[in-house]
């Protein structure tokens, strides 16, 4: 017994040892295989081309439409709920596009809500500034003399209505001062006659001594200081009729004038015009009372702000435009006459259905876009485009709000479409006759160069 106890004891050792070295193997096998099942299930790495997601390639490389660097594409990656062969077959059957997940973040397409919103437009225009024709005056002499004093001796001093521009020595005015002070002494000595009509006619030579002074540019208030002073004046001063600038000057001192001759030219510069010419295929939305924006290099960054006033209705047959007349103030006297600037209209057109330049493809004769029918489906519209901005269109037919619509990647879309044979508004040229039923059937892509492969290229 002592003999069996001795044997049986290393045999158990020995069997348990054997069995956790087999169970060590077993499991060691089990991770390598399940390593093995993980690389498989990956499948072969591809590589394809960022701007054409078609371009397929079991090599790095380039790719053969637009020459980019080839990168990465793992077989069974995409993402998202793909379509079934049913719908993808009912989609390439009204024309459409359907795309994975994959190919649409590859293609980098993107999509916008389509909305209403106000969408205003902005005219620009060239103008220049000029006088207030209804703030311009002449200083005329109202009576022949001599200028004794020119009290304004330069072009473009400021004078005041309220101060004498220059004083005329006139013999014609000395003897009408005298005939005035002569029938108020007569109208002082007559004024006590019993006789009705010798006492009214005192007052009737005054009155029309009064009047003559007046025709020859004197004041009430001068003529009140003759009376007072009882004697006349030998020099009478000029006015000018408005406050402003002096524009222009034409005569000099110990001149004599006549009657009507000119002396200064005055313009009020507080408001100025700007005359502004638009483009006959723009003038049509111009309108009176519209806002307008300006700017000048003398003042960068200083705009300043006015209304349309007057629309001028002649066309300039050499520049065809129509010039508009922009009434504003002048703070400072900033704006110069004769100074060139630029003008913004702002034009407002209401609410409408908006969308970005970059979703519509224009090919001449039609304007489409690509509208996301059901997620991952896209269909080609036709839409009619009215006003354009810096980056919107207006949409007046075609897109109904709310609906979704590529904004980037709808080239690559519409490529796609031209490659299944697509036969939407721009592609009847990719169609051969008509079938049987009416329908056009889809003819083959036509034929690349040799460096672009059909074999290469998996939608």
């Amino acid at each position: 017994m002592a003999l069996n106890k001795k044997i049986t004891v290393p045999l158990i050792l020995l069997l348990l040892v054997a069995l956790a070295g087999g169970g060590w193997y077993a499991w060691q096998h089990a991770g390598h295989d399940h390593q093995a099942e993980g690389k498989a299930g990956q499948g072969p790495v591809q590589y394809t081309c960022p701007m054409h997601p078609f371009i397929i390639k079991d090599k790095p490389g380039t790719c053969p439409i637009c020459g980019m660097e080839l990168i990465k594409k793992v077989e069974g990656a995409a993402t998202g709920v793909p379509l079934t062969a049913e719908q993808k077959q009912q989609a390439d059957a009204l024309g459409q596009v359907s795309m994975s997940a994959t190919q649409r973040i590859m293609a980098n397409v993107a999509t916008v809500e389509a909305g209403q919103q106000a969408l205003n437009r902005e005219i620009n225009a060239v103008g220049v500034v000029q006088f207030d024709q209804s703030r311009q005056a002449k200083v005329t002499a109202w009576i022949a003399g001599r200028i004794d004093r020119l009290n304004v001796n330069t072009v473009g001093a400021f004078v005041s209505k309220d101060r004498p521009v220059a004083e005329v020595y006139s013999p014609e005015l000395l003897a009408s001062q005298q005939e005035y002070l002569l029938a108020v002494r007569s109208r002082e000595q007559l004024k006590n006659s019993p006789i009705p009509s010798i006492s009214q006619n005192g007052e009737g030579l005054v009155s029309s001594a009064r009047q003559r002074l007046m025709l020859y540019g004197v004041k009430e208030s001068q003529i009140a200081e003759l009376e007072r002073a009882g004697k006349p004046n030998i020099r009478l001063p000029i006015y000018t009729p408005l406050s402003g600038v002096v524009i222009e000057k034409l005569v000099q001192q110990g001149q004599y004038v006549n009657v009507g001759d000119a002396l200064f030219s005055i313009a009020d510069l507080s408001t100025v015009w700007v005359e502004i010419e638009v483009y006959e295929s723009e003038f049509s939305s111009v309108r009176i009372g519209q806002s307008v924006e300006i700017r000048s290099q003398s003042f960068p960054g200083k705009a300043f702000s006015g209304r349309v006033t007057f629309i001028y209705p002649f066309l300039d047959p050499k520049t065809r435009t129509v010039k508009a007349r922009v009434e504003m103030p002048n703070p400072g006297l900033r704006l110069k006459p004769d100074m060139f600037v630029n003008a913004v209209i702002k034009v407002g057109l209401g609410q409408a259905v908006v969308l970005p330049v970059t979703a519509v493809m224009d090919s001449g004769k039609h304007q489409t876009v690509w509208v996301e029918s059901q997620p991952g489906v896209f269909e080609p519209r036709e839409v009619q485009l009215g006003q354009r901005t810096d980056d919107k269109v207006q949409i007046l037919s075609g897109v109904r709000p709310g609906e979704k619509v590529a904004v980037s990647g709808a080239y690559l879309i519409d490529s796609e479409s031209q490659l299944r044979g697509g036969s939407g508004p721009d592609h009847s040229q990719h169609t051969g006759g008509a079938g049987p039923e009416g329908k056009v059937p889809p003819t083959a892509p036509p034929a690349k160069k040799d460096s672009l492969k059909m074999d290469d290229m998996k939608m």
